[in-house]
């Protein structure tokens, strides 16, 4: 099936974002002038380091970090990954909200030594609920077994021994909220850029000097050999130039100006004109992101709602796109409402800067007759 995209309404950036016109350009250029293996000792390589280069120190820049701190991954399912098994055997404590890399991950490394690791995401990616981060013991003591090992090449693993350590999730809240990790009192956080406009298949690991850190991908020098592989080169600079217009449009400002207002309207007229509605998101602006909007329909199930507006060329989700196909309810709504039927009956919609009015006009011109037709035929 081929959409025109000029009549699609989008509503699934949580899921990912477009990829925008000036990351496809600085890309396509890319391809032509840095196409150099960047761990190379010859000029193609070097100018090829440069632009990676010119990437950490944009990140870190935006979330307030130091370039050497920054670590490019394939994304924040492998960043989560890493920062989980670096504390294999250890007490690892997350919320029950956390997107699947983290939780599936917790599962299989958790155990009972010290130090601890709590993983907490910043800001949900079904509901958009923003998460107060624990406040964890960082005192030192005496004894880490665990980090006084070796990893493969003979360096000691940590120089700072702790109680305990905070890892974050910021995918989503890339971009939508201002981010300062010494303020937020992380040791990781993990980041995917394209829920920002860049490239599929890039992400960055932000992880604090001095904490316990162990490769999850060996085999080579690259990143100061914290992460083995070939440089995705062109997918970095794609990934710098989405980071430039966070810094250049200040989206943070826009996406709460503008993209806030939008997302309240349509839960607004949604309350105000389906019966049987229910938001499962907090509009405060101080308990959501701006962009995230999660909605349940009594009697009426997600999957189906979700294919009749895709029949209609309107393009939301039912949750989070990793666990598609799953038929189990929500996990974050399970956690968070106790109720399958809510689970079941939930929408997410999820707005960009490109989002306009006539998007919420659009869906509540049919979302209403499908929500009535589904429900007409429900057996609850």
């Amino acid at each position: 099936m081929w959409y025109n995209h000029d009549k699609m309404v989008y509503l699934d950036y949580a899921a990912t974002a477009p990829i925008l016109k000036e990351v496809k350009e600085a890309m396509r250029e890319a391809e032509e002038k840095f196409f150099g293996n960047a761990s190379a000792l010859h000029t193609p390589g070097h100018l090829a380091m440069n632009e990676i280069e010119k990437t950490r120190e944009l990140l870190a820049k935006i979330i307030k970090a130091e370039p050497e701190e920054i670590i490019f991954t394939a994304g924040a399912s492998e960043s989560n990954n890493t920062v989980i098994r670096t504390f294999q055997g250890c007490e690892i404590e997350t919320s029950p909200i956390e997107h699947h890399s983290v939780l599936e991950t917790a599962k299989v490394c958790r155990g009972k030594k010290l130090p601890k690791l709590y993983s907490y995401m910043l800001a949900n990616n079904e509901t958009g609920e923003v998460l107060k981060l624990p406040e964890i013991d960082k005192s030192f003591f005496d004894d880490s077994p665990l980090f006084r090992e070796k990893n493969d090449w003979g360096k000691e693993l940590v120089t700072d021994k702790r109680k305990s350590y905070l890892h974050s999730d910021l995918t989503q809240v890339l971009g939508k909220i201002p981010i300062d990790v010494k303020k937020l009192g992380l040791d990781y956080a993990s980041f995917s850029t394209h829920k920002i406009g860049g490239p599929i298949g890039v992400g960055a690991l932000y992880v604090k000097k001095g904490v316990p850190f162990k490769p999850l991908i060996i085999g080579g020098n690259q990143e100061n050999k914290r992460r083995g592989g070939t440089y995705n080169t062109i997918g970095i600079i794609g990934f710098r130039t989405a980071l430039e217009k966070i810094m250049t449009e200040k989206t943070c400002e826009r996406y709460n100006k503008e993209v806030r207002k939008l997302r309240d309207l349509l839960a607004k007229r949604i309350l105000e004109e389906i019966p049987g509605s229910s938001l499962n998101t907090e509009l405060r602006a101080s308990a959501s992101l701006p962009n995230i909007l999660n909605v349940s329909f009594r009697a009426a199930e997600g999957e189906s709602i979700q294919l009749y507006l895709d029949a209609e060329g309107i393009i939301v989700s039912t949750g989070s796109a990793c666990a598609a196909g799953d038929t189990k309810p929500s996990h974050v709504l399970m956690a968070k409402t106790g109720d399958a039927e809510v689970a079941h009956s939930s929408i997410r919609f999820s707005f960009g800067l490109d989002s306009s009015l006539s998007d919420v006009e659009q869906v509540m011109k049919v979302l209403p007759k499908i929500i009535d037709r589904l429900q007409q035929i429900s057996t609850i």
